[in-house]
């Protein structure tokens, strides 16, 4: 969960030599601490995109903009909570002053929400999933479009997922607040298209990681099945027959965000392994 903040922190140093799909691009990701998140990061800087990196916890960012530095690549730190809009317009502001202005926005944030047969679901963690992962996403295009629409161009993408499209049982909340991002991406990418900005969504599949090893627990848990089985099972419900890398996630966002997508909007692009082809 994002946590409450308005610290900030910055460590930026000039980027080294453009050169790369995003050369010149100032990028802003929410929950790029860790994870899909930190990943989409390193990807972006190695494409020569300077980066803006938002979430919870600074240490956990710091040490992402380090990985960024190493790349050549300029980085700021914002400490966010994207339920907040003070915290959220505060993190457009610092990236438009390291940076002038902003060229990609990358929607990571997110939580998990409640494993729980939907009658239940308390109403706060419904109301929190659904504040962090699709109203989260709202503030931060809403704090950072004005910049972008001054400009004539931008890109955003907002990371959904494949559960809510193939559901997982007992995760309605997460399911509704991922699917609704694409709602969101496509009456947004109709409305910003005039403005010569773009707006798509990511959605991974089961993707190898802390937080897939707590969603097999859970489910473990629901079924009454060993999470070995239910890691193999989710490796043959898919095409390709096996789990997704969160490198093959933020690969496709950078060039979803490059301008080789240029003619590229309001699409839901599954990084599924074939688990999903809807």
């Amino acid at each position: 969960m994002e946590a409450g903040g308005g610290g900030i922190g910055i460590s930026k140093e000039a980027g080294g030599p453009t050169s790369g799909q995003l050369a010149g691009q100032f990028a802003v990701i929410t929950g790029a601490g860790r994870g899909i998140g930190r990943t989409i990061a390193t990807t972006l800087a190695e494409a020569g995109a300077d980066l803006v990196l938002g979430g919870r916890d600074v240490s956990a960012l710091d040490a992402t903009a380090e990985l960024v530095r190493r790349l050549g690549r300029a980085a700021v730190t914002c400490r966010l909570d994207v339920r907040d809009p003070l915290t959220v317009e505060n993190l457009a502001d610092v990236g438009r002053r390291a940076f002038g202005h902003l060229d990609v926005l990358v929607c990571n944030s997110g939580i998990g929400g409640p494993t729980a047969p939907l009658w239940e679901v308390g109403l706060d963690d419904w109301r929190e999933t659904l504040d962090v992962n699709l109203t989260g996403a709202y503030l931060c295009c809403r704090a950072v479009l004005p910049t972008m629409i001054s400009r004539g161009s931008g890109a955003i993408v907002l990371i959904g997922s494949i559960t809510g499209k193939r559901p997982l049982l007992n995760r309605s909340s997460y399911a509704a607040s991922k699917l609704g991002l694409v709602g969101l991406c496509r009456t947004l990418a109709l409305e910003v298209g005039p403005h010569g900005i773009r707006v798509n969504v990511v959605s991974p599949g089961f993707v190898e990681g802390e937080r897939l090893d707590w969603v097999i627990e859970q489910q473990a848990q629901v079924l009454g099945q060993d999470p070995l089985h239910v890691r193999s099972a989710l490796k043959s419900g898919s095409a390709l027959g096996r789990l997704v890398s969160a490198v093959e996630v933020a690969s496709a966002v950078r060039d979803l965000v490059s301008a080789s997508s240029s003619a590229i909007t309001g699409i839901d692009l599954n990084v599924a392994a074939g688990a999903v082809m809807y």
